[in-house]
C-alpha cells in the first residue's frame, strides 16, 4: 500500500493565500496525499483582517496556528515577530512531522517557516523562487529560501534559469506557471456586481483598484504615498478602493495617510483591508486600472485584461507584461501613467490578455510533483556548477 505522505504548506499573508488556495484543494483531493496547513503573520492579526477566518470559510481544517504576535512594523519588532515565529513553526514541525514543506515567495515569515523546516531536516519546496523585486528586503529572503529548498516551482522559464544559476539542480526545478492565474483561467470568480454588492460600494467610472506597500530597502515612504495620493486628486470622477498595505516596515505610516484620504472622500473613495480570494479577482477584472506596486498589478492583472500603473522599483526585475505601465514616484509621472492607462488604445490592447506566467494549471502540476518527487535522501545537495558559454537546459 502507497504511504500518504504528509504536505505541510505555511501561509502568512492574505496575497500568499490566495495563490496557494488551489494548490491546497488539489492536496486536499489527493489519495496520495495529506493537507497539514499551518497558518501564522497577518492572518492571526486582527489589524490586518484577521484572514484566517477566511481561510475556514473555505472549508480548509487548520493543523497549527503560529502568532508571530505582531506588535509595530519597525525594524526591531519585524525581527522580533519573526524569531516568535520561528520558535512557533519549531514546535509545529516536530508535532507534526511533514513529509514536506511547501512555502511561497519571498516574506520574512516564510523565511522562519524555511529556516525551522531547514533545521527540523524536513524536505522544502519552494513556489515563486527565481524572481527579482529588487526595491525590497524579500529580494534577498526570496533567494536565501531557494538556497534552503529541494525542490523548486517556478513561474517562468527565465526564474527557472535564474535558480539554476544559483546552483540547484535543473532536475528539481520545475516551470509550472504562477498559480495566482489558475482561478482566473478557470473562471473560479463572483461576478463584478456581486462584489461590489457584497461591499455595499456603488462605483462611478472609471475605477481604480489601489494596492500601495512600503519599499523597504529604502526610507521615504510617507512622501511616495503622498505622491501617489496627489496624482489620484487629478482624477475627481473616478471611483478608488484601497487594499490594505502589508504589515512591513513604514507600512502603519502608508495606512495612516490612506485611512485620512479615504474619510476626506467617503462618496466614492474606501479601503478594504481584505477582500477575500474571489471578490478580490472581480474587483480586479472590474476595475479599468490598477495602480500601486503590488505583485498582483505584474502577474495577475494582465490575466484579467486590465492595465498597471506600476509605480517605483518595488517589482523592478520581474518579467513584465505589455499592459504595466512603470513610472517613478512623482505626482506627475503616475497622473501621466494613468491616463495613458485609461486611454481606449492602451484598454484595448491590455484586453488582450497577455502574459508571461503561463495559462493555469500550476497547482495541478503542483499536487502531482507533491504526489511522486522522491523524498528520500534529497536533504544533502550538490552546487550545480554551469559551464561557461553553455546555455541551461533541463
Amino acid at each position: 500500500m502507497t504511504k500518504v505522505r504528509r504536505i505541510g504548506v505555511v501561509t502568512g499573508s492574505r496575497a500568499e493565500y490566495g495563490l496557494l488556495h488551489r494548490l491546497l484543494c488539489e492536496i486536499e483531493a489527493s489519495d496520495l496525499l495529506e493537507l497539514q496547513l499551518i497558518v501564522t503573520g497577518t492572518h492571526l492579526s486582527d489589524r490586518h483582517g484577521r484572514t484566517v477566518d477566511e481561510i475556514e470559510a473555505d472549508g480548509h481544517v487548520i493543523s497549527a496556528r503560529v502568532d508571530m504576535e505582531l506588535k509595530g512594523d519597525g525594524p526591531a519588532e519585524l525581527t522580533k515577530a519573526m524569531g516568535r515565529a520561528l520558535i512557533g513553526l519549531a514546535d509545529v514541525f516536530e508535532r507534526l512531522a511533514p513529509d514536506i514543506v511547501v512555502v511561497l515567495g519571498d516574506r520574512y515569515e516564510i523565511l522562519a517557516a524555511a529556516e525551522a523546516a531547514m533545521l527540523a531536516r524536513l524536505p522544502i519546496a519552494h513556489i515563486h523562487g527565481g524572481e527579482a523585486s529588487e526595491g525590497q528586503i524579500d529580494e534577498a529572503i526570496r533567494h536565501a529560501i531557494s538556497k534552503m529548498a529541494h525542490y523548486h516551482f517556478v513561474a517562468a522559464e527565465p526564474y527557472r534559469n535564474r535558480v539554476i544559476q544559483m546552483g540547484e539542480d535543473p532536475q528539481r526545478v520545475f516551470n509550472v506557471g504562477a498559480p495566482g492565474l489558475d482561478p482566473i483561467m478557470d473562471a473560479d470568480v463572483m461576478s463584478f456586481a456581486e462584489a461590489m454588492s457584497s461591499i455595499d460600494f456603488q462605483p462611478r467610472m472609471p475605477l481604480f483598484l489601489v494596492t500601495y506597500h512600503p519599499v523597504t530597502l529604502r526610507k521615504g515612504a510617507a512622501a511616495d504615498a503622498h505622491a501617489l495620493l496627489e496624482a489620484l486628486d487629478a482624477f475627481p470622477q473616478a471611483s478608488i478602493i484601497f487594499t490594505g498595505t502589508n504589515a512591513d516596515t513604514d507600512g502603519d505610516e502608508i495606512t495612516k495617510l490612506i485611512d485620512a484620504y479615504v474619510k476626506a472622500r467617503p462618496d466614492r473613495v474606501m479601503q478594504i483591508a481584505s477582500f477575500g480570494r474571489k471578490r478580490y479577482l472581480s474587483v480586479l477584472t472590474g476595475a479599468d486600472l490598477v495602480i500601486g506596486n503590488s505583485s498582483s498589478g505584474i502577474i495577475e492583472a494582465p490575466a484579467v485584461g486590465t492595465p498597471t500603473i506600476n509605480i517605483g522599483v518595488r517589482q523592478q526585475g520581474r518579467l513584465r507584461a505589455p499592459s504595466v505601465i512603470d513610472c517613478e514616484e512623482s505626482a506627475r509621472a503616475i497622473r501621466v501613467a494613468i491616463e495613458r492607462g485609461l486611454s481606449p488604445e492602451f484598454q484595448a490592447m491590455a484586453s488582450a490578455r497577455e502574459t508571461p506566467y503561463g495559462r493555469g494549471g500550476a497547482s495541478v502540476k503542483m499536487a502531482r510533483l507533491l504526489e511522486t518527487l522522491p523524498l528520500e535522501n534529497v536533504l544533502m545537495k550538490k552546487f550545480h556548477t554551469i559551464d561557461q558559454g553553455l546555455e541551461i537546459t533541463s
